[in-house]
């Protein structure tokens, strides 16, 4: 592990039945942090692959989804003083390789969460018109740009992670109503290019029950943001 690891950073990755997929992405990230992999109900010996790997491992069970795993692993990382959490995914669409990238934004910015930003041209036509028009309604919604709304490969300081604690989403909405809970607490939030990695997986994602959520997590962005510029002029 290099002496990055000394900023008191933890990598979190939530995995839900990715089997030796975990494997490399925990080998990787260990070259720059600590790892820690939360294993929300898997039945595939994720959790297995990921200790053999190098990762620490926190059991969820049962099956309680992207955001409740998230939320086990930052009251983890807050009960151990950790300063920040740098999130990625079990499957290997986020190259850890790319890790150096968030710390050095961090370092230069202290920002309280950096989101990595994709590029939705190298995507599947579906997902690309998906992320398209959902970044352009959500930044709508907050009434400020944001370039990548759903990316999960994000650096998260320990104000925010106080901030979230007790957001019960359970789902990626969560991670959608954490860049709110930046906003509304006025934190600062700021963006590095990714790579957009697709190798054909199958996604855990409902399409319709994926939409129907995202837009109620907009409307609902779209109203705290009223309440608070409402508050504000008061």
């Amino acid at each position: 592990m290099s002496d990055l690891a000394e900023a008191k950073i933890l990598a979190l990755i939530p995995a839900y039945n990715e089997g030796n997929r975990v494997a490399p992405v925990v080998r990787a990230a260990l070259a720059y942090l600590p790892v820690l992999v939360v294993d929300d109900g898997s039945s595939d010996g994720t959790a297995r692959y990921a200790l053999d790997a190098g990762a620490e491992v926190l059991y969820q069970q049962p099956n309680q989804g992207k955001g409740a795993a998230l939320r086990a692993g930052f009251a983890t990382a807050l009960e151990r003083g950790y300063q920040a959490v740098l999130t990625l995914d079990a499957d290997g669409q986020h190259d850890p390789a790319e890790i150096p990238a968030f710390l050095a934004a961090y370092r230069r910015t202290s920002a309280d969460l950096i989101i990595g930003r994709r590029d939705f041209t190298s995507m599947p036509r579906v997902r690309r018109l998906a992320n398209t028009l959902g970044t352009a309604l959500f930044s709508r919604a907050i009434r400020q740009p944001v370039p990548d709304n759903q990316s999960g490969y994000r650096l998260i300081s320990r104000r925010l992670l106080q901030a979230i604690q007790n957001n019960r989403e359970s789902g990626f909405e969560f991670e959608v109503e954490m860049i709110v809970t930046c906003v509304l607490e006025k934190y600062s939030l700021d963006w590095v290019p990714i790579r957009t990695i697709y190798a054909g997986e199958k996604s855990h994602i409902h399409p319709l029950s994926h939409l129907a959520k995202f837009l109620q997590i907009t409307w609902k962005a779209d109203r705290l943001v009223r309440a608070a510029r409402s508050d504000l002029n008061g």
